[in-house]
């Protein structure tokens, strides 16, 4: 028998992210909340509607008829009222504030030693920086812009380029004065460090490039980019590294071009908000300062 009480609202909301990412997993990681909690409130939400709202497989996880349809009604709805809890917020404080989340290596290596002219230009707008995983491609939702690595623009989301993920082999000085190439081959020891978000990423450089690795390379796979680059500074081997974001690094020395040719990835660094909080006025302003200042022009 169907309830007669309103479906809860965390109900629908979890719903429409479980609907969004079509997993539950995915679902727990943005709500902060375990995939079984997840998967009971859907549970709950199919039961009060008396539907059947996924199609669940052994290893996936599929939208049913009528939740696809429930979720393209529901979603505009539950950004809408995203929109006007987040205006509230702002218009209740005495500043103005936007919340945009970074990947990490961006956020500390080039967007916050440059977030001091936007605060300059404009002292009456707070900014709240967050940073999360480098190898997700997924908008966070609690964000009023996002700058992220992704293949293409987000579906519904207002997007614009800054630039393509560049990555150049760089390693210590004292470690390229070890590098010896014979015929487009490199055959003194070359240790790799390998960012595990981008395994494939030295075979990608080497047949871009034309210069073969060495056999069977020692290999040290790290999970951060920051880590990645301390590592190649402290002389444990080459790394790829991306550029503009490691400039600063090579301008101080502390780690060294080995190669002028770059891997230029499949990936671009893209700065995005969902349409319902464009309209915010501090939004906007960070929004055309990001653009003019980071975007590459064409």
């Amino acid at each position: 028998m169907k309830s007669s009480t309103p479906a809860s609202l965390r109900g629908l909301r979890t719903f429409c992210v479980a609907a969004r990412y079509e997993s539950f997993k995915a679902a727990a990681d943005e709500l902060f909340i375990t995939s079984s909690a997840v998967s009971q409130q859907v549970k709950g939400l199919e039961e009060e509607l008396g539907l059947k709202l996924f199609e669940r497989g052994t290893r996936e996880l599929r939208l049913s008829e009528d939740g696809q349809a429930l979720f393209a009604e529901l979603s505009p709805l539950i950004d809408q009222l995203d929109s006007v809890v987040a205006e509230v917020k702002t218009t209740g404080r005495r500043k103005k504030s936007v919340r945009i989340s970074a990947q990490p290596f961006f956020a500390s290596e080039f967007f916050i030693p440059r977030l001091s002219e936007f605060t300059a230009l404009h002292p009456e707008i707070d900014i709240q920086v967050g940073t999360s995983d480098e190898a997700s491609e997924k908008l966070p939702a609690d964000a009023d812009l996002s700058i992220r690595l992704f293949r293409k623009a987000p579906a519904g989301t207002r997007s614009d380029i800054l630039f393509p993920l560049r990555m150049v082999p760089a390693g210590s000085a004292q470690f390229k004065k070890t590098l010896k190439v014979k015929g487009e081959k490199i055959v003194s020891d070359f240790p790799l460090i390998v960012h595990e978000a981008r395994p494939k990423a030295w075979a990608e450089w080497s047949k871009a490039s034309g210069i073969s690795l060495p056999d069977n390379p020692k290999i040290t796979r790290l999970s951060s980019m920051i880590a990645v680059v301390r590592a190649a500074e402290q002389g444990i081997g080459a790394a790829l590294v991306p550029i503009p974001l490691a400039d600063q690094w090579f301008r101080q020395r502390t780690i060294v071009r080995l190669f002028e040719q770059a891997l230029v990835a499949d990936l671009s660094y893209f700065l995005v908000s969902r349409k319902d909080r464009t309209a915010n006025e501090a939004v906007a302003l960070l929004r055309r300062w990001i653009l003019e200042r980071f975007a590459e022009t064409p």
